[in-house]
């Protein structure tokens, strides 16, 4: 356990986003928490859960259901809530800083929670307009506008975000407008290749295909091409391919915003730097989600950020600190129409024992990974039912060996065979064929 940290009298928190409103959320949820709490974001609407800006973009939800409090609520639990600016400097020495409205505040402690921004590629052309990321509200607003208007787009990036960008393009310009003509461009052979193996990406890449989105895979990006306005209208690939394009979204990973950590003077490598109570080189300042690193780690998934959050307000209320660690976290795709659960290697390594089940017409697929008895990943497409189960077995390190053959079928029947074994029963009549391949 770590020694309490000083209880803070006044917390700034710059940054109004998931990972700043979350630790906002756990504090007041402590009698000791900060005795004066101010937040402050960049944007002029209040937080939002930026998970749901693709289900909002295809049309599936109204804008409202992504509010996670109304700024109103800020001011009913005593926080002040400060929208529309950015903070500009912050001196550490005097616990100062200042935003670009020239407004000023003393702080004792402050939280960096300035989230990530797109990576852009290094390409010519990435400058014209018609050009975009997919990170929130105005994106949204303006890939909408121009979904409306038809035409062609064209989206980088075959992970989580492009994908949920490129069907929720395609389905917006279909409901608004004449139709719009959506390629999505993948440099790696398949689709979600940091998470899925090639059977589970090419019935993904099939099920998209037969939506209407062209896929193009091994796909490297030479440069933009724009018309004498400055605005985009085709891309070039390395391989000499022209692709039309009105509009352009780049979804092919996130850069943290460290730069204002890095003005005041704080450790900076690809992110700020931290501890493992989310303390930055300067004692009095901790940074929080996407744009904070630990032991060489930045992040991008929800997951490992609320545990951060749970680490920091209990070290920002003076309590005992256990630290943060790192565990392992589960992937989930969010496309309507497509159920998607991961975690763990991709790939078989020596060792590794192969559980799959594939039935092509029903477009379902599991496949596991074991060592020694012991799952350490899995890929579900399709059926996902029992995807959250076997991520609680693998991180508990549990023995799977007495419900081997049913760990393909369900929770319910391996839950079965495990208490069999526990208990000493006979479990003949709990076994069930499994469909098996190395």
């Amino acid at each position: 356990m770590h020694p309490a940290l000083h209880k803070t009298e006044h917390l700034v928190i710059i940054g109004n986003g998931m990972a700043g409103h979350r630790l906002v959320e756990a504090l007041l949820e402590r009698p000791d928490r900060p005795a004066r709490i101010t937040v402050i974001g960049d944007e002029s609407a209040a937080a939002y859960n930026r998970i749901l800006l693709s289900p909002w973009l295809a049309g599936e939800m109204e804008r409202e259901a992504l509010t996670l409090r109304e700024a109103t609520w800020y001011a009913d639990q005593g926080i002040e809530l400060v929208l529309g600016e950015r903070v500009t400097s912050i001196e550490c020495a005097h616990h100062r800083l200042t935003t670009d409205a020239g407004r000023i505040l003393d702080y004792h402690r402050l939280v960096l929670a300035t989230g990530s921004r797109p990576t852009m590629p290094a390409v010519p052309g990435i400058e014209l307009a018609g050009v975009h990321g997919f990170r929130d509200l105005e994106d949204v607003a303006t890939l909408t506008e121009a979904a409306g208007q038809g035409g062609h787009a064209v989206v980088i990036g075959g992970g989580l975000l492009g994908l949920e960008a490129a069907e929720g393009l395609r389905k917006t310009g279909q409901s608004k407008g004449p139709g719009l003509d959506v390629s999505l461009l993948q440099r790696s052979s398949r689709l979600m290749n940091r998470h899925l193996d090639a059977t589970a990406a090419d019935l993904l890449e099939a099920e998209l295909v037969s939506r209407g989105l062209r896929i193009h895979t091994e796909a490297r990006l030479a440069a933009l091409e724009g018309d004498k306005a400055g605005r985009v209208v085709a891309i070039h690939l390395e391989d000499g391919r022209r692709l039309a394009a009105d509009c352009v979204v780049v979804a092919a990973g996130i850069t943290p915003n460290a730069e204002l950590g890095q003005r005041a003077g704080l450790d900076v490598d690809r992110a700020i730097v931290v501890d493992d109570t989310l303390t930055t080189s300067d004692a009095s300042i901790h940074a929080l989600g996407e744009c904070c690193q630990f032991e060489g780690t930045t992040y991008g998934l929800v997951e490992p950020i609320w545990r951060q959050v749970e680490v920091l307000a209990a070290a920002l209320c003076g309590d005992d600190v256990a630290g943060y660690r790192e565990q392992p976290s589960a992937t989930k795709l969010k496309i309507s129409g497509i159920s998607l659960f991961a975690f763990g290697p991709t790939e078989a390594a020596p060792g590794h024992e192969v559980l799959a089940y594939h039935d092509p017409e029903q477009g379902d697929y599991r496949r596991l990974l074991l060592r020694d008895g012991r799952l350490e990943g899995a890929i579900l497409y399709g059926d996902t039912a029992m995807g959250p189960w076997l991520f609680t077995q693998a991180q508990a390190g549990s023995d799977l060996t007495a419900c081997r053959q049913a760990l393909l079928l369900g929770s319910a029947d391996a839950d079965a065979l495990l208490d069999a074994h526990h208990t000493g029963t006979d479990s003949d009549t709990l076994d069930r064929p499994v469909k098996e391949a190395a």
